[in-house]
């Protein structure tokens, strides 16, 4: 099965124009695993979206994807 973190950075990988600038940091805790995901500083604007409506999207696939592995992801937008 194909990890979170890489499914996280393929889905940043389609949104930017910088790809090659995308990397997913994975902060593992008991339960909660955080992912930290820096852009370019010109592409952030492109993974938050309008209202924040494509962060907002990409935290409910990992919401889906902790229920089933028993996990708990946030993801941490970084500038």
């Amino acid at each position: 099965m194909a990890s979170v973190k890489g499914l996280v950075e393929e889905i940043a990988k389609a949104l930017v124009d910088e790809p090659d600038q995308v990397s997913v940091n994975e902060v593992q805790g008991e339960r909660v695993t955080v992912l930290e995901l820096k852009v370019a500083p010109g592409d952030v604007g492109k993974v938050i979206g309008k209202q924040g409506r494509t962060a907002r999207s990409i935290r409910t696939l990992l919401g889906a994807a902790g229920m089933k592995l028993d996990r708990t992801y946030n993801l941490e937008i970084l500038e």
